[in-house]
């Protein structure tokens, strides 16, 4: 009998006692991090663009009318030159723009899934 007596006051220290504040806050903690990972997964399922170069946030969502001025804006741009080329991918397909195009008021609308490298 003193044998199981051992045997369970070893077991209780091994576990340890959880207490109802301390399951509280696990619970709380493993539902909000449930949370976070159902945003995250949403934001990366979200239409987007992604911009290649020095830029800040190369993840632009993507919004109907999205144009490439304005996801250049939204990416933040970095480098103090304007870049020199400017390289749209679509389904695979690539086409080269020069930024002067930009610089001239032409309107470039992009689509969800779209590439956009920008080369200083």
């Amino acid at each position: 009998m003193k044998f199981i007596w051992v045997i369970l006051l070893i077991a209780l220290a091994a576990g340890g006692c959880t207490t109802r504040s301390k399951a509280r806050a696990q619970e709380q903690a493993a539902f909000l991090a449930g949370q976070n990972a159902a945003l995250q997964q949403e934001q990366e399922q979200a239409p987007s663009v992604t911009i290649m170069g020095p830029v800040q946030n190369p993840k632009v969502p993507w919004v109907a009318g999205l144009t490439l001025t304005q996801a250049i804006a939204t990416a933040n741009y970095l480098d103090s030159r304007a870049p020199k080329q400017i390289i749209i991918t679509r389904d695979g397909e690539s086409a080269t723009l020069d930024p002067n195009v930009l610089l001239n008021g032409a309107v470039v609308p992009l689509e969800a899934g779209d590439m956009v490298e920008l080369r200083p």
